[in-house]
């Protein structure tokens, strides 16, 4: 049976709180996972430690930590030592982000990302094993130490982030999991084929990975502003966030769209891209409306064999009352 988890805001909010009190509400409904992204808000560390002392049951994890802001070795300290602050609870996901962030806001050169990804898992998992660091591979070459406290037991879960076949593939090959984000139900498809691939490939027991998607939903007995506050979420991903969800959508099937929301975002003009993003793409990618309709949405990705959880997210702009509104209306019991 599909889980339901809850992809905490990656837009700003008030406070540290309002993230926890998001983490503790989900809690209290029956969600069984919190996921939280860092982008170039609060650093998610900090958060998922004050979440970890808020609730008791609900599992934490990174739905991406961006493998080039932290070494490899400090991400691999950073989540022995949530697991220890959540008891057990904490599941690491690490991605490459994107170029506009690396280079605009970390001031890195995005450089090989699937090569540099690959390299964090390995490090990293060698981190948590309490094994001795001897790695030489092409962007680190690390040696001599280990955890100088003793390893967590057991070893938090290392997933990835993708969206292209070959990223897809590399989770599968490498990591515990993969973190999915903006597909139609056909896409998910050809991916999860992708990620089973790369698991023969790396010899891993498919029953052991975790395939995670995070989808946009926003349930509020105004469906129409539900719809709406989905779609200004959307197209800002399309049209702001780089080249990569642009060109997931036009992989998908919507290539003049894409640049066409994109180039008018650009240009400013952003009632023409939310009108570009029309209603059929609004159910291909998200799960928006009234309660009803929203929780339909939803079952038809929860239903995709090979999602082991769907996790709910929220529009950039929804407040408080909507995002526990949505919380509320799709929770696992509701």
């Amino acid at each position: 049976m599909t889980e339901r988890h809850v992809h905490l805001p990656v837009a700003a909010q008030e406070s540290v709180q309002d993230f926890v009190d998001q983490a503790v509400k989900a809690e209290e409904l029956g969600y069984d996972f919190v996921w939280l992204p860092e982008t170039w808000g609060r650093d998610a560390v900090t958060i998922m430690t004050s979440i970890a002392h808020a609730t008791e049951e609900i599992g934490i994890g990174s739905s991406i930590m961006n493998v080039y802001s932290r070494s490899p070795a400090l991400l691999a300290q950073t989540a022995a030592t949530l697991q220890e602050v959540s008891d057990g609870r904490f599941r690491l996901g690490i991605g490459p982000s994107g170029p506009a962030v690396i280079g605009g806001w970390h001031g890195e050169d995005f450089g090989n990302p699937l090569r540099r990804t690959r390299e964090y898992v390995d490090i990293i998992k060698m981190v948590l094993a309490g094994e001795e660091l001897d790695y030489n591979g092409e962007y680190f070459n690390v040696s001599g130490f280990r955890l100088r406290c003793d390893a967590p037991e057991p070893a938090p879960s290392v997933d990835v982030a993708g969206m292209g076949p070959k990223a897809v593939e590399l989770a599968g090959r490498f990591a515990d999991g993969w973190h999915a984000i903006l597909f139609t139900p056909e896409t998910m498809r050809d991916r999860l084929e992708d990620f089973e691939r790369g698991g023969e490939m790396g010899d891993r027991d498919r029953s052991q990975q975790q395939c995670t998607l995070s989808l946009t939903c926003c349930a509020l007995e105004d469906g129409e502003e539900a719809r709406e506050l989905t779609r200004q979420h959307s197209a800002f991903y399309v049209g702001a966030m780089g080249t990569y969800y642009r060109d997931s959508l036009a992989r998908q099937g919507y290539e003049e769209e894409a640049h066409a929301i994109a180039a008018n975002w650009m240009n400013g003009d952003r009632e023409e891209a939310l009108e570009i993003f029309t209603d059929e793409m609004l159910d291909d990618f998200t799960a928006a409306g009234t309660p009803e309709r929203a929780s339909d949405e939803l079952q038809k990705f929860a239903d995709i064999e090979g999602v082991d959880t769907v996790s709910v997210g929220f529009p950039r702009a929804a407040t408080q009352e909507q995002i526990h509104a949505t919380l509320e209306a799709l929770a696992p019991d509701a």
